[in-house]
């Protein structure tokens, strides 16, 4: 979708070209209902501002009411166009300077690994300070305070190309990160936002291959249980007004004139803001999707389906087809309502907002310069590693250990994403392990690549070897639509293969030095069955944190106990999952209905210490919410992190469900031999079924099965509960 920035920038333009009125309106007065106030600016609007109103920016200064855009922000604020891991980019065969910084924390799979609410939380509270730092500053070109994260779409499957952009597989897992994201961007005052969280992509937009035209086929329940659960808890608990309908369609309508979008969205759920086009995704409607037989007859369906904004050239068709009479000033007024609200929520309808001081001061500190951000994306970094294998307590890296050998791509290098900004400092693996190598009196060797055998020979001299390798995020090629390497996917591309490439070299550097660790930085699982199998040790970290060589330092060395957990089944070989098409997550897909055994399941990883967990004991319920408490105690000598992990099943149910669903959690800190009683909440809403006969959700009754523990298959206690 980045191919719609220069028409964003050249609308400011078009913008900006109006002057402000110092006339005061009514519409100003803030004791007014926000509804009210929506209502007495759209009266002072032209037709043509109107139909302007449908762009993605927001604004007319002829009113006083000034524009702002639109950010991508999946992990950090991303100033415009896909970022370059060689500090410059290239614009009409001239090389120019490199996007504004910001800061850049781990994509937001490796984020979705945390587990952790208000690490996710913080994480938007950062990103949404320098967004009104950009925005309101006199430093970037294009301003946003509407920012397109988080993603709230499920990685059902591991070769989806975009899976880099998901917190996971689980409903509930990403709906409650989204939650965090959600409250993050758009901060805590009652009545302003700091940013506006637009969620992206509803619905069901998990394959890259054909998007643009391919319909994603299954039933209401799954729709209302599975697919769209993270973006309803995005709005119902989060506060977001605002998401993206995805490229596809679902059952044969695509989304972004489904009728599920006024019906269910904004009259049930009460989304009263944005709902836009992905960028393009209106001409696909005719040229993709042939849904329509013109664009005037695509812009008015666009219109009568409750979206309001089009990324991508509309103006002429909207304005054809209200001369037609396709569609009228009154539908144009009831969609737009929704993007005025939001402008109001921002503070562009009045002077009062509190956040709109941010980034004035030009003497002030940008917020990515200052250290406690700094150590936060340190920190973030460290607790989303995933620890998938230690044997012999191979790490953290124990004194006798001497030299070692850093080999690999990645060793070097961090590799910025499709949707990434541009880091104001970049710490690799490479450079942390030299500085910790400094302070531990250990040596550091090291070699990219295994050319002219230089890793085989750095192999022999070491007493340790680190590989830093997995996937290239953009596919190591800048043409739309290619990925040279199969198992490389990125946005427009699906995954072809699970292997990693350079697993034969691994084997290589094993056959010399047994004591090979795996360093995998991918934005997704590899089928790593030869690594799992005889390498001592594995690390999985996702890719872009400014700060990646920190965090996978931290943890190689013992400073930080790992306890990032999967959050996604990794399957031990392609032939393991559906076809790529087959919607239908009942017929093998996720921990919930795989009936394979995972190479790492769900909910997966290692610690440096271990836990022990008691007799679960359901506490206490009120009308909401079932409490229940698990004694879990840290038997080892390392204080660390555990995740515990609440799954429901229905023995005694009627109605089909998982075999197991994640219904709570919780990341908790706990000192080396100390016990922690954890209390964790299933809300009463989550022990339910979608029924299509009464169109609602109906409670469970009967037994309802608790299994508490330390990932998906490995329960350590259980509790039953009747309704």
């Amino acid at each position: 979708m980045k191919h719609y920035q220069l028409f964003l920038i050249a609308i400011a333009m078009l913008f900006s070209k109006t002057t402000a009125s110092a006339q005061p309106y009514d519409f100003q007065n803030t004791k007014l209902k926000d509804d009210k106030r929506v209502e007495l600016f759209l009266k002072y609007l032209t037709l043509d501002e109107k139909m302007m109103w449908m762009s993605p920016m927001l604004g007319t200064p002829r009113l006083g009411v000034p524009t702002t855009g639109c950010y991508e922000g999946l992990h950090g604020l991303a100033l415009g166009g896909p970022s370059r891991n060689n500090g410059v980019k290239t614009v009409d065969g001239k090389e120019v300077p490199n996007d504004l910084p910001t800061t850049i924390f781990p994509q937001a799979y490796g984020m979705g690994c945390t587990w952790d609410r208000s690490l996710i939380q913080r994480i938007g509270q950062i990103e949404a300070e320098e967004v009104r730092w950009y925005a309101q500053g006199n430093i970037a070109r294009r301003k946003g305070l509407v920012v397109f994260a988080p993603n709230a779409d499920l990685a059902r499957d591991p070769r989806w190309g975009r899976t880099e952009e998901s917190y996971g597989e689980d409903p509930y897992l990403v709906g409650q990160l989204a939650v965090a994201m959600v409250k993050g961007l758009q901060g805590d005052d009652t009545r302003y936002w700091k940013t506006c969280a637009l969620m992206k992509h509803f619905l069901a937009n998990s394959n890259e291959d054909g998007r643009d035209s391919t319909s994603s086929d299954f039933d209401e329940r799954l729709f209302r249980e599975y697919y769209s659960y993270p973006f309803y808890k995005g709005i119902t608990e989060g506060g977001s007004r605002a998401f993206m309908a995805s490229y596809n369609s679902w059952n044969g309508i695509p989304m972004a004139v489904h009728p599920c979008l006024n019906e269910i969205t904004r009259n049930e759920w009460g989304n009263n803001g944005i709902i836009c086009t992905d960028g393009g995704a209106y001409t696909l409607l005719v040229n993709a999707h042939h849904y329509y037989p013109d664009f005037p007859s695509a812009a008015a369906g666009v219109v009568k389906a409750g979206t309001s904004q089009f990324l991508d050239r509309y103006q002429p068709y909207l304005k054809e087809a209200v001369e037609k009479g396709l569609v009228t000033e009154a539908d144009i007024d009831k969609v737009i309502k929704g993007n005025i609200y939001v402008a109001l929520k921002l503070g562009l309808l009045d002077d009062k907002c509190l956040y709109a001081v941010i980034g004035k001061d030009s003497t002030a500190m940008p917020p990515y310069e200052r250290e406690e951000v700094k150590h936060f994306v340190r920190e973030v970094t460290a607790k989303s590693i995933v620890l998938l294998k230690n044997d012999n307590q191979t790490l953290p890296i124990q004194k006798k250990v001497k030299k070692i050998a850093v080999v690999g791509p990645y060793a070097d290098k961090i590799i910025y994403d499709w949707y990434s900004g541009t880091a104001p400092y970049e710490n690799t693996i490479l450079k942390a392990m030299q500085e910790a190598g400094r302070e531990q009196g250990i040596e550091i060797l090291y070699a990219p690549d295994n050319q002219f055998g230089r890793a085989e020979d750095l192999a022999k001299q070491a007493d340790m070897v680190l590989v830093c390798t997995g996937n290239h995020p953009y596919g190591t090629d800048r043409t739309w639509k290619v990925c040279p390497v199969p198992s490389d996917g990125r946005e427009a591309n699906d995954r072809h293969s699970l292997q990693l490439p350079d697993e034969d070299e691994i084997r290589r550097l094993y056959s010399i030095n047994p004591n090979t660790v795996l360093v995998l930085v991918s934005s997704f699982p590899y089928a790593i069955n030869w690594s799992q199998e005889h390498l001592p040790a594995i690390l999985h970290v996702t890719h872009c944190s400014q700060e990646q060589g920190h965090g996978v330092a931290d943890v190689l060395f013992g400073k930080v106990n790992p306890a990032g957990r999967t959050n996604q089944t990794w399957v031990r070989g392609i032939l393991d999952l559906p076809h790529m098409m087959d919607y239908d997550i009942r017929k093998g897909r996720t921990y919930m209905y795989f009936e394979g055994q995972p190479l790492y399941p769900f909910g997966y990883g290692l610690s440096y210490t271990r836990f022990e967990y008691g007799e679960a004991k359901v506490l206490k319920q009120d009308k909401q919410k079932v409490y229940v408490s698990v004694p879990v105690k840290n038997a080892g000598s390392r204080d660390g992190d555990e995740v515990v992990q609440l799954y429901v099943s229905y023995p005694e149910s009627k109605v089909e469900h998982p075999k197991r669903q994640l219904k709570a959690f919780d990341r908790v800190t706990i000192p080396a031999g100390e016990t922690r009683d954890i209390v964790l909440v299933v809300d009463k809403s989550d022990l339910t079924y979608w029924s299509p006969e009464a169109h609602a959700f109906i409670p469970e009754t009967g037994r309802i099965h608790f299994e508490i523990g330390t990932s998906s298959a490995d329960i350590r206690t259980e509790a039953d509960y009747k309704l």
